[in-house]
Protein backbone atom coordinates (compact mmCIF):
# COMPACT_ATOMS: atom_id res chain seq x y z
CA UNK A 1 0.00 0.00 0.00
CA UNK A 2 1.15 3.08 -1.08
CA UNK A 3 1.36 5.93 1.29
CA UNK A 4 -0.14 9.86 1.16
CA UNK A 5 3.06 12.27 2.15
CA UNK A 6 1.10 15.17 3.19
CA UNK A 7 -0.55 12.58 5.67
CA UNK A 8 3.10 11.80 7.01
CA UNK A 9 4.14 15.19 7.28
CA UNK A 10 0.82 16.27 9.13
CA UNK A 11 1.62 13.52 11.62
CA UNK A 12 4.78 14.48 12.24
CA UNK A 13 4.00 18.15 12.74
CA UNK A 14 1.07 17.54 15.10
CA UNK A 15 3.70 15.20 17.29
CA UNK A 16 6.40 17.81 17.06
CA UNK A 17 3.33 20.25 18.64
CA UNK A 18 2.52 17.72 21.27
CA UNK A 19 6.05 17.32 21.95
CA UNK A 20 6.41 20.90 22.31
CA UNK A 21 3.61 21.29 24.96
CA UNK A 22 5.07 18.48 26.99
CA UNK A 23 8.32 20.03 27.30
CA UNK A 24 6.80 23.36 28.43
CA UNK A 25 7.92 25.32 24.70
CA UNK A 26 4.02 25.48 24.34
CA UNK A 27 1.20 25.96 26.75
CA UNK A 28 -1.57 23.50 26.87
CA UNK A 29 -4.23 24.15 24.44
CA UNK A 30 -6.31 21.15 22.09
CA UNK A 31 -4.40 20.36 18.99
CA UNK A 32 -6.24 20.24 15.62
CA UNK A 33 -5.09 18.21 13.17
CA UNK A 34 -2.09 20.15 10.80
CA UNK A 35 -3.26 20.55 7.62
CA UNK A 36 -0.38 19.93 5.47
CA UNK A 37 -0.70 21.21 1.84
CA UNK A 38 2.11 20.99 -1.34
CA UNK A 39 4.20 23.91 -1.28
CA UNK A 40 3.38 26.46 -4.35
CA UNK A 41 6.55 27.54 -4.72
CA UNK A 42 10.11 25.51 -4.95
CA UNK A 43 11.24 28.01 -2.28
CA UNK A 44 8.37 27.58 -0.12
CA UNK A 45 9.39 23.37 0.34
CA UNK A 46 7.43 20.67 -0.87
CA UNK A 47 5.01 21.01 1.88
CA UNK A 48 3.91 23.34 4.52
CA UNK A 49 1.23 24.07 6.88
CA UNK A 50 -0.44 26.87 8.44
CA UNK A 51 -1.69 25.45 11.38
CA UNK A 52 0.69 27.58 14.12
CA UNK A 53 -1.08 30.34 12.46
CA UNK A 54 -4.61 28.97 13.70
CA UNK A 55 -2.99 28.41 17.04
CA UNK A 56 -1.54 31.83 17.88
CA UNK A 57 -5.11 32.89 19.97
CA UNK A 58 -4.90 29.63 21.99
CA UNK A 59 -1.35 29.44 22.56
CA UNK A 60 -1.36 33.63 23.26
CA UNK A 61 2.10 33.20 21.28
CA UNK A 62 2.95 34.96 18.26
CA UNK A 63 2.49 31.92 15.14
CA UNK A 64 5.84 32.14 13.98
CA UNK A 65 7.77 31.42 17.59
CA UNK A 66 4.97 28.63 17.84
CA UNK A 67 6.40 27.39 14.32
CA UNK A 68 10.36 27.62 15.89
CA UNK A 69 9.33 25.99 19.13
CA UNK A 70 7.57 22.97 17.23
CA UNK A 71 10.24 22.59 14.44
CA UNK A 72 12.67 22.54 17.79
CA UNK A 73 10.68 19.10 18.76
CA UNK A 74 10.61 17.36 14.67
CA UNK A 75 10.99 13.90 14.47
CA UNK A 76 13.87 13.00 12.07
CA UNK A 77 12.00 10.71 9.14
CA UNK A 78 14.00 9.53 6.11
CA UNK A 79 11.47 11.85 3.57
CA UNK A 80 12.39 14.68 5.10
CA UNK A 81 15.94 16.98 4.24
CA UNK A 82 15.22 19.88 6.00
CA UNK A 83 12.26 21.82 7.97
CA UNK A 84 11.91 25.65 8.92
CA UNK A 85 9.64 27.69 10.37
CA UNK A 86 8.81 30.98 8.14
CA UNK A 87 7.00 34.40 8.61
CA UNK A 88 4.06 34.74 9.41
CA UNK A 89 3.96 31.34 11.14
CA UNK A 90 4.33 28.77 8.54
CA UNK A 91 6.49 25.00 8.63
CA UNK A 92 7.96 24.28 5.34
CA UNK A 93 9.16 20.91 4.66
CA UNK A 94 11.59 19.73 1.75
CA UNK A 95 11.90 16.52 1.12
CA UNK A 96 15.64 14.40 1.29
CA UNK A 97 16.42 14.04 -2.45
CA UNK A 98 18.54 10.47 -1.26
CA UNK A 99 15.26 9.52 -0.25
CA UNK A 100 13.30 11.02 -3.25
CA UNK A 101 15.78 9.02 -5.75
CA UNK A 102 15.35 6.16 -4.05
CA UNK A 103 11.23 6.06 -4.27
CA UNK A 104 11.60 5.15 -8.32
CA UNK A 105 12.23 1.20 -7.62
CA UNK A 106 9.56 1.26 -5.47
CA UNK A 107 7.50 2.91 -7.63
CA UNK A 108 8.72 -0.13 -9.87
CA UNK A 109 8.04 -2.51 -7.25
CA UNK A 110 4.38 -1.32 -6.95
CA UNK A 111 3.90 -1.55 -10.50
CA UNK A 112 -0.01 -1.06 -11.23
CA UNK A 113 -0.81 -1.00 -8.04
CA UNK A 114 1.09 1.83 -6.86
CA UNK A 115 -1.19 4.53 -5.41
CA UNK A 116 -3.17 1.80 -4.01
CA UNK A 117 -4.31 3.20 -0.40
CA UNK A 118 -5.98 1.47 3.02
CA UNK A 119 -7.51 4.27 3.60
CA UNK A 120 -10.85 3.20 2.65
CA UNK A 121 -10.92 -0.10 5.02
CA UNK A 122 -12.82 -2.31 3.08
CA UNK A 123 -16.31 -0.51 3.14
CA UNK A 124 -18.64 -1.82 0.70
CA UNK A 125 -18.93 1.01 -1.82
CA UNK A 126 -22.15 0.35 -4.28
CA UNK A 127 -22.12 3.13 -7.80
CA UNK A 128 -25.10 3.29 -9.55
CA UNK A 129 -24.37 5.77 -12.47
CA UNK A 130 -25.77 5.86 -15.76
CA UNK A 131 -28.87 4.67 -15.60
CA UNK A 132 -30.69 6.10 -18.33
CA UNK A 133 -34.25 5.30 -19.06
CA UNK A 134 -34.02 2.99 -21.53
CA UNK A 135 -36.50 4.30 -23.62
CA UNK A 136 -33.70 5.54 -26.48
CA UNK A 137 -29.91 5.53 -26.97
CA UNK A 138 -26.99 7.00 -24.86
CA UNK A 139 -26.70 10.80 -25.32
CA UNK A 140 -23.67 13.15 -24.28
CA UNK A 141 -25.55 13.90 -20.93
CA UNK A 142 -25.11 10.04 -20.27
CA UNK A 143 -22.30 9.67 -21.28
CA UNK A 144 -20.46 11.76 -18.75
CA UNK A 145 -22.94 10.29 -16.42
CA UNK A 146 -20.58 6.89 -17.32
CA UNK A 147 -17.35 8.65 -17.56
CA UNK A 148 -17.95 10.15 -14.14
CA UNK A 149 -19.80 7.07 -12.75
CA UNK A 150 -16.74 4.75 -14.05
CA UNK A 151 -13.83 6.85 -12.67
CA UNK A 152 -15.39 7.34 -9.56
CA UNK A 153 -15.80 3.67 -8.71
CA UNK A 154 -12.34 2.66 -9.72
CA UNK A 155 -10.89 5.85 -7.66
CA UNK A 156 -12.60 4.65 -4.62
CA UNK A 157 -11.16 1.16 -5.65
CA UNK A 158 -7.51 2.52 -5.50
CA UNK A 159 -8.29 3.96 -1.91
CA UNK A 160 -9.47 0.92 -0.28
CA UNK A 161 -12.86 0.30 -0.71
CA UNK A 162 -14.55 -2.41 -2.08
CA UNK A 163 -16.71 -1.19 -5.21
CA UNK A 164 -19.86 -2.56 -6.88
CA UNK A 165 -20.79 -0.53 -10.36
CA UNK A 166 -24.56 -0.66 -11.10
CA UNK A 167 -26.83 -0.13 -13.74
CA UNK A 168 -30.50 0.80 -12.75
CA UNK A 169 -33.18 -0.05 -15.41
CA UNK A 170 -35.82 2.07 -15.22
CA UNK A 171 -38.36 -0.69 -16.62
CA UNK A 172 -41.94 0.16 -15.09
CA UNK A 173 -44.47 3.04 -14.96
CA UNK A 174 -45.96 5.62 -17.40
CA UNK A 175 -42.82 6.25 -19.85
CA UNK A 176 -42.72 2.60 -20.22
CA UNK A 177 -46.09 2.38 -21.61
CA UNK A 178 -45.42 5.45 -23.65
CA UNK A 179 -42.69 3.92 -25.34
CA UNK A 180 -44.23 0.79 -25.61
CA UNK A 181 -47.16 2.55 -27.69
CA UNK A 182 -44.70 4.97 -29.55
CA UNK A 183 -43.35 1.17 -30.87
CA UNK A 184 -46.42 -0.51 -31.28
CA UNK A 185 -47.63 2.65 -33.50
CA UNK A 186 -44.14 2.68 -35.53
CA UNK A 187 -44.22 -1.13 -36.38
CA UNK A 188 -48.00 -0.96 -37.42
CA UNK A 189 -47.38 1.40 -39.38
CA UNK A 190 -44.47 -0.41 -41.30
CA UNK A 191 -46.78 -3.19 -42.00
CA UNK A 192 -49.07 -0.72 -43.97
CA UNK A 193 -51.87 0.16 -41.08
CA UNK A 194 -53.14 3.80 -40.46
CA UNK A 195 -51.77 3.69 -36.92
CA UNK A 196 -52.38 7.00 -35.05
CA UNK A 197 -49.10 7.76 -32.92
CA UNK A 198 -49.74 8.63 -29.32
CA UNK A 199 -49.73 13.10 -29.26
CA UNK A 200 -47.19 12.18 -25.81
CA UNK A 201 -45.01 9.46 -27.32
CA UNK A 202 -41.24 9.05 -28.18
CA UNK A 203 -40.29 10.55 -31.15
CA UNK A 204 -37.25 10.03 -33.12
CA UNK A 205 -35.80 7.30 -36.23
CA UNK A 206 -34.18 5.20 -32.99
CA UNK A 207 -38.40 4.34 -32.74
CA UNK A 208 -39.06 4.44 -36.62
CA UNK A 209 -36.06 1.63 -36.96
CA UNK A 210 -37.45 0.04 -34.39
CA UNK A 211 -40.56 -0.20 -35.60
CA UNK A 212 -39.53 -1.37 -39.06
CA UNK A 213 -37.36 -4.14 -37.03
CA UNK A 214 -40.21 -5.60 -35.07
CA UNK A 215 -42.48 -5.72 -38.35
CA UNK A 216 -39.69 -7.97 -40.03
CA UNK A 217 -38.88 -9.82 -37.23
CA UNK A 218 -43.03 -10.63 -36.02
CA UNK A 219 -44.85 -9.49 -38.95
CA UNK A 220 -48.34 -9.13 -37.80
CA UNK A 221 -48.28 -11.30 -34.55
CA UNK A 222 -48.41 -7.86 -32.25
CA UNK A 223 -51.45 -6.41 -34.48
CA UNK A 224 -53.66 -9.92 -33.70
CA UNK A 225 -52.99 -9.28 -29.77
CA UNK A 226 -54.86 -7.48 -27.16
CA UNK A 227 -54.03 -3.88 -27.18
CA UNK A 228 -52.80 -3.29 -23.75
CA UNK A 229 -51.03 -6.92 -24.11
CA UNK A 230 -49.44 -6.04 -27.09
CA UNK A 231 -47.92 -2.39 -26.11
CA UNK A 232 -46.38 -4.60 -22.53
CA UNK A 233 -45.20 -7.17 -25.59
CA UNK A 234 -43.65 -4.77 -27.65
CA UNK A 235 -42.32 -2.53 -24.79
CA UNK A 236 -40.45 -5.44 -23.27
CA UNK A 237 -38.68 -6.34 -26.81
CA UNK A 238 -37.78 -2.96 -27.17
CA UNK A 239 -36.67 -2.04 -24.30
CA UNK A 240 -34.10 -5.33 -24.78
CA UNK A 241 -33.28 -3.91 -28.14
CA UNK A 242 -32.48 -0.75 -26.28
CA UNK A 243 -30.63 -2.34 -23.44
CA UNK A 244 -28.03 -4.14 -25.89
CA UNK A 245 -27.16 -1.01 -27.73
CA UNK A 246 -26.84 0.81 -24.38
CA UNK A 247 -24.21 -2.31 -23.33
CA UNK A 248 -22.08 -1.99 -26.55
CA UNK A 249 -21.39 1.11 -26.93
CA UNK A 250 -20.95 1.33 -22.98
CA UNK A 251 -18.22 -1.48 -23.43
CA UNK A 252 -16.57 0.16 -26.33
CA UNK A 253 -16.19 3.26 -24.01
CA UNK A 254 -14.59 0.63 -21.66
CA UNK A 255 -17.42 0.93 -18.86
CA UNK A 256 -19.08 -2.48 -17.31
CA UNK A 257 -21.07 -2.91 -14.87
CA UNK A 258 -21.48 -5.41 -12.07
CA UNK A 259 -25.13 -5.50 -11.43
CA UNK A 260 -27.95 -4.46 -13.78
CA UNK A 261 -30.89 -3.91 -11.00
CA UNK A 262 -34.24 -3.73 -12.64
CA UNK A 263 -37.16 -1.44 -11.32
CA UNK A 264 -39.54 -4.28 -11.95
CA UNK A 265 -37.97 -6.39 -9.69
CA UNK A 266 -38.58 -4.35 -6.80
CA UNK A 267 -42.56 -5.00 -7.12
CA UNK A 268 -41.72 -8.76 -7.39
CA UNK A 269 -39.75 -9.38 -4.61
CA UNK A 270 -41.85 -7.15 -2.27
CA UNK A 271 -39.06 -4.04 -1.64
CA UNK A 272 -41.95 -1.51 -2.82
CA UNK A 273 -44.58 -2.48 -0.11
CA UNK A 274 -42.00 -3.20 2.30
CA UNK A 275 -40.82 0.49 1.75
CA UNK A 276 -44.71 1.70 1.94
CA UNK A 277 -45.01 -0.36 5.04
CA UNK A 278 -41.55 1.41 7.04
CA UNK A 279 -43.07 4.80 5.98
CA UNK A 280 -46.17 4.24 7.23
CA UNK A 281 -45.23 2.94 10.68
CA UNK A 282 -43.12 5.99 11.17
CA UNK A 283 -45.88 8.59 10.30
CA UNK A 284 -44.14 9.73 7.18
CA UNK A 285 -47.71 8.59 5.03
CA UNK A 286 -50.91 10.83 4.85
CA UNK A 287 -54.13 9.92 2.22
CA UNK A 288 -55.97 12.84 0.27
CA UNK A 289 -57.27 13.63 -2.56
CA UNK A 290 -57.47 9.72 -3.19
CA UNK A 291 -53.46 9.50 -3.39
CA UNK A 292 -51.04 8.51 -1.01
CA UNK A 293 -47.98 11.29 0.30
CA UNK A 294 -44.69 11.33 1.52
CA UNK A 295 -44.96 14.04 4.55
CA UNK A 296 -41.59 14.81 6.14
CA UNK A 297 -40.74 17.61 8.34
CA UNK A 298 -37.41 18.86 5.93
CA UNK A 299 -39.61 18.83 2.49
CA UNK A 300 -41.54 22.30 1.79
CA UNK A 301 -44.21 19.77 0.74
CA UNK A 302 -45.89 16.48 0.78
CA UNK A 303 -44.24 14.49 -2.18
CA UNK A 304 -46.89 11.94 -4.16
CA UNK A 305 -45.76 8.42 -3.05
CA UNK A 306 -48.72 6.53 -4.70
CA UNK A 307 -51.09 8.26 -7.76
CA UNK A 308 -54.61 8.22 -6.88
CA UNK A 309 -56.42 5.42 -9.62
CA UNK A 310 -58.42 8.87 -10.73
CA UNK A 311 -55.79 10.21 -12.24
CA UNK A 312 -54.00 7.39 -13.68
CA UNK A 313 -55.83 4.19 -13.77
CA UNK A 314 -52.88 1.42 -14.51
CA UNK A 315 -52.00 -0.32 -10.87
CA UNK A 316 -48.44 -0.31 -12.62
CA UNK A 317 -48.06 3.41 -13.17
CA UNK A 318 -49.39 4.69 -9.91
CA UNK A 319 -46.17 4.22 -7.98
CA UNK A 320 -43.71 7.38 -8.28
CA UNK A 321 -40.67 7.62 -9.09
CA UNK A 322 -40.15 8.59 -5.14
CA UNK A 323 -42.07 5.49 -3.92
CA UNK A 324 -39.79 3.40 -6.14
CA UNK A 325 -36.36 5.40 -4.93
CA UNK A 326 -37.31 4.22 -1.40
CA UNK A 327 -37.64 0.77 -1.97
CA UNK A 328 -34.08 0.96 -3.69
CA UNK A 329 -32.56 2.44 -0.54
CA UNK A 330 -33.77 -1.00 1.17
CA UNK A 331 -32.29 -2.87 -1.25
CA UNK A 332 -29.21 -0.95 -1.56
CA UNK A 333 -28.31 -0.30 2.39
CA UNK A 334 -30.45 -3.13 4.30
CA UNK A 335 -30.93 -6.05 1.22
CA UNK A 336 -27.40 -5.77 0.18
CA UNK A 337 -25.62 -4.12 3.08
CA UNK A 338 -24.04 -2.01 1.42
CA UNK A 339 -22.27 0.95 3.73
CA UNK A 340 -22.40 3.72 1.29
CA UNK A 341 -24.76 4.38 -1.84
CA UNK A 342 -22.99 6.46 -4.40
CA UNK A 343 -26.03 7.96 -7.49
CA UNK A 344 -24.40 9.78 -10.13
CA UNK A 345 -27.57 11.85 -11.66
CA UNK A 346 -27.91 14.87 -13.68
CA UNK A 347 -28.42 18.38 -12.56
CA UNK A 348 -32.76 18.05 -13.86
CA UNK A 349 -32.54 16.08 -10.74
CA UNK A 350 -31.35 18.65 -7.92
CA UNK A 351 -34.97 19.01 -7.04
CA UNK A 352 -34.67 15.23 -6.03
CA UNK A 353 -31.71 14.90 -3.79
CA UNK A 354 -33.64 16.49 -0.76
CA UNK A 355 -36.48 13.88 -1.08
CA UNK A 356 -34.14 10.99 -1.30
CA UNK A 357 -32.65 12.05 1.79
CA UNK A 358 -35.67 12.75 3.34
CA UNK A 359 -36.88 8.89 2.34
CA UNK A 360 -33.73 7.81 3.94
CA UNK A 361 -34.11 8.99 6.95
CA UNK A 362 -37.83 7.74 7.45
CA UNK A 363 -37.33 4.58 6.28
CA UNK A 364 -34.62 4.52 9.56
CA UNK A 365 -31.41 4.67 7.67
CA UNK A 366 -29.03 7.14 7.79
CA UNK A 367 -29.56 9.75 5.47
CA UNK A 368 -24.98 10.14 4.99
CA UNK A 369 -25.00 6.73 3.52
CA UNK A 370 -26.85 7.79 0.29
CA UNK A 371 -24.50 10.15 -1.31
CA UNK A 372 -25.53 11.96 -4.54
CA UNK A 373 -22.87 13.37 -7.38
CA UNK A 374 -24.38 16.04 -9.54
CA UNK A 375 -23.22 16.98 -12.56
CA UNK A 376 -24.06 19.61 -15.22
CA UNK A 377 -24.67 19.09 -19.00
CA UNK A 378 -22.14 18.94 -21.75
CA UNK A 379 -22.01 21.34 -24.92
CA UNK A 380 -20.76 19.74 -28.17
CA UNK A 381 -18.77 22.02 -30.28
CA UNK A 382 -17.42 21.78 -33.97
CA UNK A 383 -16.13 24.48 -36.46
CA UNK A 384 -16.70 27.08 -33.88
CA UNK A 385 -20.43 25.84 -33.51
CA UNK A 386 -22.61 25.04 -31.04
CA UNK A 387 -24.04 21.10 -32.37
CA UNK A 388 -27.58 20.74 -30.86
CA UNK A 389 -28.50 17.98 -33.50
CA UNK A 390 -27.13 14.66 -34.91
CA UNK A 391 -26.51 15.48 -37.94
CA UNK A 392 -26.89 12.09 -39.17
CA UNK A 393 -30.58 11.61 -37.87
CA UNK A 394 -31.84 14.92 -37.11
CA UNK A 395 -32.30 13.56 -33.34
CA UNK A 396 -29.81 14.13 -29.85
CA UNK A 397 -26.25 13.29 -30.64
CA UNK A 398 -25.67 9.62 -29.11
CA UNK A 399 -22.86 7.98 -27.53
CA UNK A 400 -22.41 6.07 -30.66
CA UNK A 401 -21.93 9.08 -32.81
CA UNK A 402 -19.48 10.10 -30.51
CA UNK A 403 -17.46 6.79 -30.36
CA UNK A 404 -17.35 6.84 -34.19
CA UNK A 405 -16.25 10.27 -34.54
CA UNK A 406 -13.43 10.49 -31.81
CA UNK A 407 -13.50 7.45 -29.66
CA UNK A 408 -13.83 6.15 -26.21
CA UNK A 409 -9.86 8.11 -25.09
CA UNK A 410 -10.65 11.50 -26.05
CA UNK A 411 -14.53 11.18 -24.58
CA UNK A 412 -13.16 9.92 -21.32
CA UNK A 413 -10.52 12.27 -21.07
CA UNK A 414 -12.63 15.50 -22.11
CA UNK A 415 -16.04 14.32 -20.21
CA UNK A 416 -13.70 14.16 -16.54
CA UNK A 417 -11.71 17.56 -17.40
CA UNK A 418 -14.12 19.46 -15.25
CA UNK A 419 -15.33 18.94 -12.03
CA UNK A 420 -19.14 17.54 -12.24
CA UNK A 421 -20.80 20.53 -11.03
CA UNK A 422 -19.05 22.73 -13.85
CA UNK A 423 -21.13 22.35 -17.58
CA UNK A 424 -18.20 21.10 -19.94
CA UNK A 425 -17.94 22.52 -23.68
CA UNK A 426 -16.65 19.57 -25.71
CA UNK A 427 -14.94 20.56 -29.01
CA UNK A 428 -15.18 17.51 -31.35
CA UNK A 429 -11.97 19.05 -33.45
CA UNK A 430 -9.94 19.34 -30.72
CA UNK A 431 -10.44 16.08 -29.56
CA UNK A 432 -9.43 14.55 -32.83
CA UNK A 433 -5.93 16.89 -33.27
CA UNK A 434 -3.11 15.63 -32.97
CA UNK A 435 -1.06 18.17 -30.85
CA UNK A 436 -0.21 19.36 -27.71
CA UNK A 437 -3.61 21.42 -27.58
CA UNK A 438 -4.93 18.55 -27.15
CA UNK A 439 -4.61 17.51 -23.66
CA UNK A 440 -5.18 13.60 -24.09
CA UNK A 441 -2.74 13.43 -27.08
CA UNK A 442 -0.20 15.44 -25.07
CA UNK A 443 -0.89 13.02 -21.87
CA UNK A 444 -0.71 9.85 -24.18
CA UNK A 445 2.16 11.27 -26.19
CA UNK A 446 4.19 11.35 -23.05
CA UNK A 447 3.64 7.01 -22.72
CA UNK A 448 4.24 6.49 -26.00
CA UNK A 449 7.44 8.26 -25.94
CA UNK A 450 8.58 6.36 -23.18
CA UNK A 451 8.05 3.26 -24.88
CA UNK A 452 9.99 4.55 -27.80
CA UNK A 453 13.08 5.44 -25.24
CA UNK A 454 12.93 1.98 -24.11
CA UNK A 455 13.26 0.51 -27.43
CA UNK A 456 15.94 2.70 -28.37
CA UNK A 457 17.87 1.57 -25.41
CA UNK A 458 17.24 -2.07 -25.95
CA UNK A 459 18.39 -1.73 -29.48
CA UNK A 460 21.36 0.21 -28.47
CA UNK A 461 22.30 -2.95 -26.23
CA UNK A 462 20.99 -1.97 -22.56
CA UNK A 463 19.31 -4.06 -20.35
CA UNK A 464 16.43 -1.75 -19.43
CA UNK A 465 15.86 -2.87 -16.38
CA UNK A 466 18.99 -3.60 -15.44
CA UNK A 467 19.94 -2.35 -11.44
CA UNK A 468 21.13 1.00 -11.15
CA UNK A 469 22.48 3.30 -9.22
CA UNK A 470 19.68 6.03 -7.92
CA UNK A 471 21.83 8.06 -6.59
CA UNK A 472 23.20 9.55 -9.77
CA UNK A 473 19.77 11.01 -10.65
CA UNK A 474 20.27 14.70 -8.92
CA UNK A 475 19.29 16.88 -11.93
CA UNK A 476 16.22 19.25 -10.82
CA UNK A 477 14.08 17.49 -13.60
CA UNK A 478 15.25 14.00 -12.37
CA UNK A 479 14.20 14.89 -8.97
CA UNK A 480 11.16 16.83 -10.38
CA UNK A 481 10.14 14.00 -12.06
CA UNK A 482 10.28 12.13 -9.14
CA UNK A 483 8.51 14.58 -6.88
CA UNK A 484 5.66 14.32 -9.54
CA UNK A 485 5.18 10.93 -9.69
CA UNK A 486 5.01 10.27 -5.86
CA UNK A 487 1.61 12.85 -6.23
CA UNK A 488 -0.42 10.58 -7.49
CA UNK A 489 -1.17 8.97 -4.03
CA UNK A 490 -2.24 12.50 -3.17
CA UNK A 491 -4.32 12.67 -6.13
CA UNK A 492 -6.39 9.56 -5.47
CA UNK A 493 -6.54 10.56 -2.02
CA UNK A 494 -8.55 13.66 -2.75
CA UNK A 495 -9.91 11.98 -5.69
CA UNK A 496 -12.21 9.33 -3.05
CA UNK A 497 -12.06 11.69 -0.25
CA UNK A 498 -14.39 14.42 -2.78
CA UNK A 499 -15.98 11.89 -4.94
CA UNK A 500 -14.31 14.13 -7.43
CA UNK A 501 -12.27 12.13 -10.33
CA UNK A 502 -11.54 15.01 -12.56
CA UNK A 503 -8.04 15.47 -10.03
CA UNK A 504 -7.05 12.84 -12.64
CA UNK A 505 -6.98 14.52 -15.36
CA UNK A 506 -4.84 17.60 -14.25
CA UNK A 507 -2.62 14.91 -12.69
CA UNK A 508 -1.99 13.55 -15.83
CA UNK A 509 -1.24 16.77 -17.93
CA UNK A 510 0.89 17.97 -14.75
CA UNK A 511 2.61 14.53 -15.05
CA UNK A 512 2.91 14.69 -18.96
CA UNK A 513 4.13 18.12 -18.76
CA UNK A 514 7.01 17.48 -16.17
CA UNK A 515 8.33 14.26 -17.75
CA UNK A 516 8.59 16.39 -21.04
CA UNK A 517 10.86 18.92 -19.74
CA UNK A 518 12.52 16.05 -18.07
CA UNK A 519 13.32 14.67 -21.90
CA UNK A 520 14.04 18.36 -22.89
CA UNK A 521 16.83 18.56 -19.94
CA UNK A 522 18.23 15.07 -19.90
CA UNK A 523 19.43 12.87 -22.58
CA UNK A 524 18.44 9.70 -21.04
CA UNK A 525 20.78 6.96 -23.10
CA UNK A 526 23.75 8.68 -23.75
CA UNK A 527 27.14 7.83 -25.70
CA UNK A 528 29.40 9.29 -24.09
CA UNK A 529 32.48 7.78 -21.50
CA UNK A 530 31.59 7.69 -18.46
CA UNK A 531 27.86 8.03 -18.79
CA UNK A 532 27.22 4.25 -18.08
CA UNK A 533 25.91 4.20 -14.96
CA UNK A 534 23.66 7.69 -15.24
CA UNK A 535 22.25 6.06 -18.20
CA UNK A 536 21.14 2.94 -16.62
CA UNK A 537 19.60 5.39 -14.09
CA UNK A 538 17.74 7.10 -15.95
CA UNK A 539 16.11 4.09 -17.76
CA UNK A 540 14.99 3.15 -14.48
CA UNK A 541 13.26 6.33 -13.67
CA UNK A 542 11.76 6.58 -17.25
CA UNK A 543 10.39 2.67 -16.67
CA UNK A 544 9.00 4.31 -13.60
CA UNK A 545 7.46 7.35 -14.86
CA UNK A 546 5.65 5.12 -17.74
CA UNK A 547 4.00 3.09 -15.00
CA UNK A 548 2.94 5.80 -13.20
CA UNK A 549 1.27 7.20 -16.37
CA UNK A 550 -0.20 4.17 -17.30
CA UNK A 551 -1.33 3.96 -13.95
CA UNK A 552 -3.59 7.12 -13.98
CA UNK A 553 -4.69 6.50 -17.75
CA UNK A 554 -6.26 3.12 -16.23
CA UNK A 555 -7.94 5.19 -13.81
CA UNK A 556 -9.38 7.12 -15.86
CA UNK A 557 -10.35 4.57 -18.53
CA UNK A 558 -7.74 5.23 -20.98
CA UNK A 559 -5.75 3.57 -22.71
CA UNK A 560 -1.93 3.72 -22.76
CA UNK A 561 -0.33 3.67 -26.27
CA UNK A 562 2.76 2.08 -26.98
CA UNK A 563 3.18 4.24 -30.48
CA UNK A 564 1.38 7.30 -31.84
Amino acid sequence: MSQVLCDQIAALVLQALDAAQSAGDLPPFPLPDPAVERGRHEQHGDYASSVCLKLAREARMNPLEIAQRAIAHLSPAPFVGRAEAVAPGYINVWLDEDWLTSQVERILAAGSDFGRLDKGGGQRVQVEFVSANPTGPLTIGSTRNAVLGDALASVLEAAGCQVEREYYVNDAGSQIRRFGESVLARYAQALGEAAPFPEDGYHGSYVLGLGRELAEEAGRRYLEMERVAAVHAVAAWAIGQILIGVRRDLAELGVEFDTWRHEQSFRAEGLLDQALTRLRAGGYVVEYDGATWFRHPDLEKDVVLIRSPQVIPEPAERPTYLASDAAYLLDKLVKRGFDRAIYVWGADHHGDVPRLKAAAQALGLDPERAVLVIYQMVNLWQGGEEVRMSKRTGDFVTLRELLEQVGPDPIRFMLLSRSADSTIDFDLDLAVEQSDRNPVYYVQYAHARIASILRHAQEEGWAVDAPADLALLHHPSELGLVRKMLELPEVIDLAASQLSPHYLPFYAQELAAVFHAFYRDCRVVSSEPGDEGLTRARLRLVRAAQGVLARVLALMGMSAPERM
